[in-house]
């Protein structure tokens, strides 16, 4: 009994760059990850309690928001995971770079349900109020992007850059693979009236090459699109140059044992959003991720700090 395909896709820009990016990732990062469970029962009523008093103001902030907020507050004491690094395997040299600004590349669904990531510049110094706003913008941002464009300009651009580091031999068979091959794998440009209407909409309502820059640090969201699912994810792909991602899982309830004011061990149910955090082990052991574990648990029993518009 022969087996009939039903379906051949052939990878777009977009496809090829992701494929590429997470293949080099893994091949050259030492991947760790761990999964923190913070109690957030409490810090889930105030947050509800929050947002009711914000949508009386025709205002409104999801938790995810909130999340993103509070990790981005925690990095602060952790810059080391807020960086990018260079390593040479061969000479055995390596450098990271840590920053003053926290980039999110952020992983999104696009209109059409594919998976695009955008980068959040300065997270870490805006209000939740203005990571809203932000966000909202970007999102409508992406309803006038066609992202086999903007993503032909970040390869453009990386294509520049490798070449200007005298990477010829991977600029050529790039090309090769994108231009100079079948027309079944070809890279498809807009031409034309298409090409001249889409370069009229002006860059400020469209994604372009710059929103798409690789961040300081990936945070994803997958418990947005797993709700209702329990588990969480157990490993993240660390996008070089960088050195760390997070994934905010589903939030979930579980049973856990405490001791109560008379010493004895119950049993109590417990609200937590898992958070995975996948560290590159060439430049970070879980020593310098501590200080943001620590961070993120203190903000997690006191979170009127992050609890402003």
């Amino acid at each position: 009994m022969s087996r009939k395909p039903t379906k051949v896709s052939v990878f777009g820009i977009q496809r090829k760059i992701v494929a590429n990016m997470t293949v080099e990732g893994w091949r050259d990062a030492p991947h760790c990850s761990y999964t923190f469970e913070p109690d957030l029962t409490e810090f889930y009523k105030k947050y509800t309690a929050f947002a009711e008093e914000l949508k009386k103001e025709g205002k409104r902030v999801t938790f995810n928001m909130v999340m993103m907020k509070a990790i981005c507050e925690a990095l602060k004491s952790a810059p080391e995971m807020n960086a990018h690094i260079k390593f040479n395997s061969k000479l055995v040299r390596g450098e990271v770079t840590t920053f003053d600004q926290i980039d999110v590349s952020m992983p999104c669904i696009l209109p059409d349900g594919r998976m695009m990531t955008i980068t959040m510049a300065d997270m870490g110094n805006r209000s939740l109020g203005n990571m809203t706003e932000y966000m909202a913008e970007m999102m409508k941002k992406m309803e006038k992007t066609n992202f086999e464009e903007a993503m032909f300009g970040v390869s453009f651009n990386d294509t520049i850059e490798k070449l200007s580091k005298g990477k010829l031999l991977k600029v050529v068979t790039r090309l090769a693979g994108s231009f100079i091959t079948t027309k079944k794998h070809r890279v498809k440009k807009l031409t034309g009236a298409a090409k001249k209407a889409y370069d009229a909409i002006p860059d400020s309502e469209k994604i372009t090459a710059k929103d798409l820059k690789q961040g300081t640090i990936t945070i994803s969201n997958t418990g947005s699109i797993s709700r209702g699912h329990d588990g969480a994810v157990s490993m993240l792909i660390i996008i070089p140059p960088q050195v760390c991602a997070i994934c905010i899982n589903a939030m979930t309830k579980k049973p856990v044992v405490v001791t109560n004011d008379q010493g004895e061990d119950e049993i109590k149910i417990k609200t937590t959003v898992p958070l995975t955090i996948a560290f590159d082990h060439r430049c970070l052991d879980f020593g310098e991720v501590k200080p943001f574990l620590d961070a993120l648990q203190n903000i997690c029993d006191n979170p009127e700090e992050i609890l402003k518009y």
